[in-house]
């Protein structure tokens, strides 16, 4: 049992030092613990409330006491940016926490049992997605109502096939390994052999996949803002600040372009962490 520990123990030093050594991975990785950091610590890095208006400076451009400006109700731009950063990145990462552990489930199922198990349940989520997840995504939230909460639910839903098709598609290339017939030839259970044998080694695929699926989530739902589905006034949200500067673009584009530039980096960078876990977490890799 120390063998196996050490064992693991070094194949995680392995793939950390593959990963350090990755400079986009590292990259992204600095960039979203930056933005992380800065919309925890919103209340003391913020100049101002994210309600608070400076009604003798509507529309101020960047600079002049306002970093990134103000809107069109004299709010400060950067200070609601950062609140913002709360909203948008818990979306993404409650609903992708919701949709992977339903996923991962049915997907543990479907690739260890298989047969009928299996055919049922991906027949299941044939149907399921065949109806664009965008287009069910804004069915949902449509029926809920708008809101923070069920715009993460909605999100949620949507995203539970992907992974519940990685997990069946890694259970699949693992369950015929020579140490899982030796568990179950020992009278393994199935939850030992699962949980214990299986998953752990299954799990790199997952990891990636949820890791870029933070950065489709915070898509998502600032696709779902921009349609009044999200995050409501005055509750700051960055689709819902593109959303609302839209009217403006003409003669005051920094109201969209810095919340989409916003937008951009939390999704290029959680993109870049995710290529470089991929690689560093892939077994053929040695060195």
């Amino acid at each position: 049992m120390e063998r196996d520990r050490r064992k693991k123990k070094s194949q995680f030093i392995m793939a950390m030092n593959r990963l350090k050594r990755n400079r986009m991975a590292v990259a992204g990785l600095v960039i979203i613990t930056v933005m992380v950091l800065a919309s925890v610590c919103a209340p003391v890095i913020a100049p101002y409330g994210y309600e608070q208006q400076d009604l003798y400076h509507i529309f101020a451009p960047p600079g002049n006491g306002h970093i990134f400006g103000t809107d069109n109700l004299g709010r400060d731009i950067f200070s609601r940016l950062l609140y913002g950063g709360r909203q948008s990145l818990k979306i993404g990462v409650v609903s992708v926490a919701m949709a992977s552990a339903v996923g991962i489930l049915v997907g543990c199922g479907a690739g260890y049992y298989g047969g009928r198990v299996d055919n049922l349940i991906m027949r299941f989520l044939d149907v399921f997605q065949a109806v664009p997840a965008l287009l069910m995504s804004i069915a949902i939230a449509t029926t809920l109502g708008p809101g923070i909460n069920n715009a993460m639910l909605a999100i949620g839903i949507t995203t539970i096939p992907g992974y519940a098709r990685m997990t069946r598609a890694s259970f699949m290339s693992v369950r015929g390994m020579e140490y899982v017939e030796a568990a179950a030839a020992i009278n393994a259970t199935d939850l030992r052999i699962i949980l214990k044998h299986i998953l752990p080694n299954a799990i790199s695929p997952m990891i990636v996949q949820i890791t870029m699926g933070v950065a489709s989530s915070i898509l998502a739902a600032a696709s779902l803002s921009f349609m009044g589905l999200g995050a409501q006034p005055p509750l700051p949200e960055w689709g819902a600040m593109l959303s609302a500067g839209r009217t403006y673009i003409r003669d005051y584009p920094h109201l969209c372009m810095i919340p989409g530039a916003t937008i951009m980096l939390a999704v290029l960078s959680l993109n870049m962490l995710g290529d470089g876990l991929g690689d560093a977490l892939d077994p053929r890799l040695k060195n």
